[in-house]
């Protein structure tokens, strides 16, 4: 089904099928498993289970830095499961974030009264923002300085490694509208969307979608804001490993904005980038200079699709234009956005035969190993 969907996309089709076939370890080297202790083998399922997404880009890491982001990761998502629990009453969750520290020194420790969750309304966006995403780039990027794998500058600019961050989790609280309804979280900042409508929920009443888009660009707008931050910390990084990891989450985000961008989808259902594009996005992100000419392109896309009427427009078309200037390279564009129709067409058609070949090689290999069973 996937290849299905790349169809009108060879480059992505092309990507895919080198993925399928062994790709995936140039971009995310396997970890070796049998060398791993006991106990970081058990972070490392814990890990797989939390978070696929996360967990490629954290075992792509180089050495041990791989197994203290594996670590931080774990300890920050269990901090994050207690405080986002709405039926832990604040008299019992506050002692227990205070002292969360000395758990992990309690093997035993558990946590189990926690019930359906109520619903949970966010007040104060900006705040929730830092706290849950900000101080995971600030935290990660002290790591990062510490091992010298990269400069101290890294670490000590707080600013740009908390734009990190929050670039990421606005993008998936825009992108998570309709599941956090059903799930009874709001996470869309109120001082946004109470411009539009009197309770979050309304946007997604068809009466109401040409203003649940206009709040949905708004908030996008918002989350481009973190953008000339985004590009100025990549630039910084030295470390390959540490690069990709990075960089690949920051690439899937503007992505996800631009499919997001005046989509009235995001009220309807479930959107998200095409696996042969997020592939395409995992290889591509190698280097810097491939990065910018990435946010160039979803920056563009997202230019052409501003709606004159939109109340955000002229803050969205400046943001744009202030990325613009950040010395992004149009050769790279180029290459990226225009392909020889001749080249596509083989392309396509050599993945085509490779996969067909492929496949029949599996299934005759198949009925000869059950042939010889019998």
């Amino acid at each position: 089904m996937e290849f299905v969907k790349c169809l009108g996309h060879p480059e992505e089709f092309y990507n895919l099928l080198r993925f399928q076939m062994g790709g995936s370890r140039k971009v995310m080297p396997k970890m070796d498993q049998d060398s791993l202790s006991n106990s970081l083998k058990t972070c490392y399922k814990y890990l797989n289970q939390t978070s696929r997404s996360f967990a490629a880009v954290i075992q792509g890491l180089d050495g041990e830095m791989r197994h203290a982001v594996c670590i931080f990761y774990l300890v920050l998502r269990a901090l994050d499961t207690v405080e986002d629990d709405m039926t832990i009453s604040i008299e019992k969750k506050i002692p227990m974030l205070h002292n969360f520290h000395s758990y992990l020194y309690e093997p035993d420790w558990r946590f189990m009264e926690s019930k359906e969750k109520d619903r949970q309304v966010l007040e104060d966006f900006p705040t929730y923002c830092h706290y849950v995403a900000g101080l995971v780039g600030i935290g990660l990027s002290r790591l990062f300085s510490a091992s010298q794998l990269e400069d101290p500058e890294v670490g000590e600019d707080t600013k740009l490694a908390n734009s990190m961050g929050l670039f990421l989790q606005k993008t998936n609280i825009i992108r998570d509208y309709l599941e956090d309804q059903r799930e009874g979280r709001e996470f869309w900042p109120q001082e946004v969307w109470s411009k539009y409508v009197k309770k979050l929920g309304d946007f997604a009443k068809p009466e109401n979608i040409d203003l649940a888009v206009q709040c949905l660009n708004e908030l996008i707008t918002n989350a481009l804001h973190h953008m000339p931050d985004v590009i100025t910390y990549l630039s910084r990084l030295k470390n390959q490993s540490i690069f990709k990891f990075c960089a690949i989450p920051q690439v899937m985000a503007i992505a996800t904005l631009a499919a997001c961008y005046n989509n009235q989808q995001v009220f309807k259902g479930v959107v998200k980038i095409r696996k042969g594009q997020a592939v395409t996005l995992m290889m591509d992100a190698t280097n810097m200079s491939a990065v910018k000419a990435i946010i160039y392109q979803y920056m563009e896309e997202i230019y052409q699709r501003i709606p004159n009427s939109d109340p955000s427009s002229s803050r969205t078309r400046q943001i744009i234009s202030t990325v613009r200037t950040q010395n992004l390279p149009n050769c790279q564009l180029i290459s990226r956005s225009h392909y020889s129709p001749i080249y596509l067409s083989f392309a396509m058609l050599l993945a085509a035969l490779s996969w067909q070949y492929l496949s029949t090689l599996s299934q005759v290999t198949e009925d000869y190993v059950q042939t010889g069973e019998h």
